[in-house]
């Protein structure tokens, strides 16, 4: 299989995709910005997407929530992916909300027996109305639930195999909640199933001295460089994007970042060709 390596959609780009052709293989956008009827978001979508495929990744399905998906939401969700045909959609191993009240956060799930049998539940439903795997993404934490009976790899490994659904393993996720709450990154790669594992993501977080921040801001630091190297030597060559949510810089900047990705992967790929 080929490497393939994307960016996501962000206004301050839009020009840029329109103007020239990037060297960029897809591009990954936010579900949640284009779930409308009309208007100059939805149509600059259409442009782009003449030009290059698209993936979905949405922040409010509320995979988690355990009074069900919204059901309007989904269908929304549904039309989008009609319109734009995507590569794959994904979105967050999370909940958003409850009782009709957005909390526009990430909020992370307890990982016990109770919870996977809701999650299941709501992926099947999902998957049922998508007609396609839905992907999901391992969120960064900060607290720790007392009741949780598994490790978050022994969970998502337990999803995978319960729904077929697929994962989205964020490296920058993985690194910020190992140094968080002092589990080996390496051990949440090693005990992931290699055949889930549709699309990576990099990011950079904060650094607050005793503990890390998701933010989405900061350039890929060299922890997660590495570990993305360990990645790639587990799962192979898997679609690779950075991803960046705030302090967005020129486009030029993100595309030398992504073709460090491209090294780094082309690298470990020869090593694993040799091994």
């Amino acid at each position: 299989m080929t490497s393939t390596f994307g960016l996501g959609l962000r206004t301050q780009h839009y020009n840029d995709f329109l103007d020239t052709s990037q060297p960029v293989d897809w591009l990954e956008v936010i579900s949640d910005n284009y779930m409308v009827n009309g208007g100059k978001p939805l149509a600059m979508l259409d442009r782009i997407r003449e030009n290059y495929p698209m993936v979905m990744h949405g922040v409010s399905l509320s995979i988690g929530s355990v009074n069900g998906l919204d059901h309007e939401y989904l269908m929304r969700l549904k039309q989008l992916a009609e319109r734009i045909e995507p590569l794959w959609v994904s979105d967050h191993l999370c909940w958003t909300g409850v009782h009709g009240r957005k909390l526009h956060d990430l909020m992370p799930l307890p990982f016990t027996e109770e919870t996977l049998n809701v999650v299941a539940t709501n992926i099947q439903q999902a998957q049922d109305v998508l007609k396609r795997p839905l992907v999901l993404e391992n969120v960064s934490s900060y607290v720790e639930f007392s009741t949780s009976e598994m490790t978050e790899w022994e969970f998502l490994s337990a999803l995978t195999r319960k729904t077929g659904c697929k994962l989205l393993l964020d490296i920058n996720n993985i690194y910020v909640s190992a140094f968080n709450h002092q589990f080996s990154s390496q051990a949440f790669i090693n005990a992931i199933p290699v055949e889930s594992v549709q699309q990576f993501h990099l990011a950079g977080h904060l650094n607050n001295g005793d503990h890390l921040i998701d933010t989405h801001d900061h350039p890929v630091c060299d922890g997660v460089w590495r570990l993305y190297e360990q990645a790639i030597m587990r799962f192979g060559n898997i679609p690779t994007m950075i991803e960046r949510d705030d302090n967005i810089p020129p486009l030029e900047d993100l595309i030398a970042e992504l073709e460090t990705a491209k090294k780094i992967m082309h690298n470990v790929m020869d090593m694993r060709g040799a091994i």
